[in-house]
């Protein structure tokens, strides 16, 4: 594997509130190194409490995590090997281009945390199904970078 640089993943949601978190805590707790991931949304947001409360679950603790805005990121002038939007179809599209050239875009849907009905424990239960798709999602993707060597 080549160690000379680290290797940078976006994931993009509308308001780096639940999914790009959830995306964000995966990758960076089960990539090795070089690569690494932040989350950014395209507005502002803050954290969704089940998704914390979700992770929580599986000992990742988002409590102190801060959210931020794609501008905010594409303004520090980082760079990105990935960028990968976990909102809907039409959301993903609003997403800006990001200045580099190699940056690889993705798309992947997941339903939206903020969207789900139903009592606490049912709002609950279904945050836990798309931590679980997201996970799912987040090995196979960082299964084929080590084999590809990004």
């Amino acid at each position: 594997m080549n160690t000379e640089r680290t290797y940078q993943v976006l994931f993009v949601c509308i308001h780096n509130s639940a999914r790009s978190q959830m995306a964000e805590a995966w990758f960076n707790q089960f990539a090795p190194a070089p690569y690494r991931a932040e989350s950014a949304g395209l507005e502002a947001g803050s954290l969704n409490p089940w998704v914390v409360q979700a992770m929580q679950e599986v000992d990742i603790d988002l409590r102190q995590k801060g959210t931020q805005t794609v501008d905010t990121v594409i303004k520090s002038g980082k760079t990105f090997d990935y960028v990968i939007t976990v909102c809907d179809e039409t959301s993903a599209e609003r997403c800006p281009v990001f200045p580099a050239r190699t940056t690889k875009r993705l798309h992947w849907s997941f339903p939206d945390p903020s969207r789900f009905v139903g009592t606490d424990a049912e709002k609950l239960a279904q945050v836990r199904v798309v931590r679980e798709t997201i996970k799912t999602q987040i090995l196979a993707f960082i299964q084929q970078l080590v084999q590809l060597d990004l």
